[in-house]
């Protein structure tokens, strides 16, 4: 089974990045965090890295639900989404499959809900 799901997009690694924000609210979810990959490399080891960026995002609702459901879950909260351009006008979009990453827990709530997650999160990517 794969952990995330995935596209390419023809667009400028920024406006990427807006769409995969608007995409995700439309969905229910906000970005908590946003990491520059590339800046903190630099900043930190100074090497030269593309563009990338890790956006976590949660959805409160169901953040609720999985920590009423399994107070350990925030060690896997938020959902990554990365959003990363190899080839110039060429931006990745993948984002975390729950469903995936959730396996190894034996909570049939919490699978309830990251069988929702899931299916919100694929449509988000579908719809890019």
């Amino acid at each position: 089974m794969k952990y995330y799901f995935s596209k390419t997009i023809d667009e400028s690694f920024d406006n990427a990045v807006q769409k995969v924000t608007e995409a995700l609210k439309a969905e229910g979810f906000g970005v908590l965090t946003e990491i520059d990959i590339q800046a903190t490399l630099k900043t930190k080891l100074d090497v030269d890295f593309y563009n990338y960026k890790i956006l976590g995002a949660c959805n409160p609702p169901f953040a609720y639900k999985a920590l009423l459901a399994e107070d350990k879950i925030g060690t896997m909260l938020p959902c990554n989404v990365i959003v990363q351009e190899k080839v110039a006008g060429q931006v990745e979009v993948s984002a975390i499959d729950p469903s995936a990453s959730m396996q190894s827990i034996e909570n049939k709530d919490l699978h309830v809900i990251a069988t929702e997650i899931r299916a919100r999160l694929q449509k988000v990517i579908e719809q890019l």
